[in-house]
C-alpha cells in the first residue's frame, strides 16, 4: 500500500511555488532505482519533501495525413504512475532506506509527464534543493560512458546535480566527502556544499586542491620558475584560508559542529587524482567549472570527467548568487 503522503500529478508551471525538495529521475532502470535510494536517504537528512520524475513519449506515426495510432495517453499516464508509485514503495521498504532516520516520513509525490526527461527534470530543478539522477539509464546508448540525461541535468540545472554510479555489490566506503577546489568561485561554492554534507553524514572531509609543473617551451633562463615547494607552499595557503572561511560561515549559519576538515595538495591532472581520491569516499563534490581556460555554457571538463567516471557518487554544484542559511543536519545512521 502506498504511503499516505504519497501523490501522483502532471507537471504544472506552478511547480516553483512547491516547497524545497529532493527531485529523482526514474526509468525503471537498475541506475534510476539506486538513484532514488539515494534520493531518499538525502530528503531526509534535508527534511524535505522527495518527487519523483517520470517521463515518457507519444509518437505517432502520420500517413497521408492522419495518424496511425492514437494513444491512449489516460492509459499510459495511469500504467506509468503505478509502476512509479510501485517502485517508491519497494524502495522506501528497502533495509539501507529504513535505516537512516527519518524516511518513513519523507513526503513523495509522483510526477509523471509527455516530453525528454532532461529537460522535465531541469525544469524541476529551478525549485529544488537537489536533483539525483543515476549514471545511466534506458537510453540506447549504454556504455560506460555518462548517460544523456545525466550529462543534461549536469551541465543546464539550476541547483546541485548528484548523479549517482553503480557500485558492486559488498564494497565498502570510506566516509569522507572529498571536494576539489582550485580557488574559484564555483569550488568555494563546492567546498560549501561539502561541509555540508559531511555534517549531515556525521563525516570528516578532504578538500583536494591540484598542480602540474609544466615543462614549458621556452628559454627558461629569462623566466622565474617556481619550485615545487614553493607551488605546494602557495596553494596550501590558499587552500587553508578558502577552509578557514568556508567553515566560519557554516558555523555562524547552521550553529551546530562543524566537521573535522582537511587540506590535501596533490600533483597530477586534477581530474585523476579526484577520481583516484574518490575511490573508496562518501561523496566526490565538484565545482561545475574551475579556472580553466575554455569556460564555455556547459560543465567543466574536471566536473565532467568527475562525473563519468568516478566510481561513487558525484555532486556536481553550480555556484549560487545568494547562497541560503544551512539547514539543520538531521542524525545519520551509522553504517547506512
Amino acid at each position: 500500500m502506498s504511503d499516505p503522503t504519497d501523490t501522483a500529478r502532471s507537471a504544472t508551471p506552478d511547480a516553483a511555488r512547491w516547497p524545497p525538495r529532493v527531485v529523482v529521475g526514474v526509468d525503471g532502470s537498475p541506475g534510476s532505482r539506486a538513484a532514488l535510494v539515494y534520493a531518499f536517504i538525502a530528503a531526509a537528512r534535508r527534511g524535505v519533501d522527495l518527487e519523483v520524475v517520470s517521463t515518457y513519449s507519444m509518437q505517432t506515426v502520420w500517413i497521408g495525413g492522419y495518424p496511425l495510432g492514437v494513444p491512449a495517453v489516460a492509459t499510459i499516464r495511469q500504467e506509468a504512475e503505478a509502476r512509479v508509485s510501485a517502485l517508491v514503495d519497494e524502495v522506501r521498504a528497502d533495509e539501507a532506506v529504513r535505516a537512516v532516520p527519518g524516511t518513513a516520513d519523507v513526503a513523495t509525490v509522483v510526477v509523471v509527464s509527455v516530453g525528454p526527461a532532461a529537460h522535465v527534470l531541469v525544469e524541476a530543478s529551478a525549485a529544488a534543493d537537489l536533483v539525483v539522477v543515476g549514471s545511466r539509464g534506458r537510453g540506447a546508448v549504454r556504455s560506460a560512458i555518462l548517460g544523456s540525461v545525466a550529462l543534461h541535468c549536469v551541465s543546464h540545472a539550476r541547483c546541485p546535480v548528484l548523479v549517482v554510479h553503480p557500485v558492486a555489490a559488498g564494497h565498502a566506503r570510506d566516509r569522507t566527502v572529498i571536494v576539489g577546489i582550485d580557488g574559484s568561485d564555483a569550488s568555494r561554492a563546492a567546498l560549501r556544499a561539502g561541509v555540508v554534507e559531511a555534517a549531515r553524514l556525521g563525516t570528516d572531509v578532504a578538500a583536494v586542491t591540484t598542480y602540474e609543473m609544466d615543462d614549458a617551451w621556452m628559454d627558461l633562463s629569462t623566466v622565474m620558475v617556481p619550485t615545487a615547494d614553493e607551488v605546494r607552499g602557495e596553494l596550501t595557503r590558499g587552500a587553508e584560508s578558502m577552509l578557514k572561511e568556508v567553515l566560519a560561515d557554516f558555523r555562524a549559519d547552521s550553529g551546530g559542529p562543524v566537521p573535522d576538515a582537511r587540506v590535501v595538495v596533490a600533483e597530477g591532472p586534477a581530474a585523476d587524482i579526484l577520481i583516484h581520491w574518490a575511490a573508496d569516499a562518501a561523496l566526490l563534490v565538484v565545482g561545475s567549472r574551475g579556472h580553466g581556460e575554455f569556460r564555455g555554457p556547459l560543465v567543466g571538463s574536471v566536473a565532467l570527467a568527475c562525473a563519468m567516471h568516478a566510481p561513487g557518487p558525484v555532486l556536481v554544484v553550480h555556484p549560487q548568487p545568494d547562497q541560503a542559511p544551512v539547514r539543520a543536519a538531521q542524525p545519520a545512521a551509522a553504517g547506512a
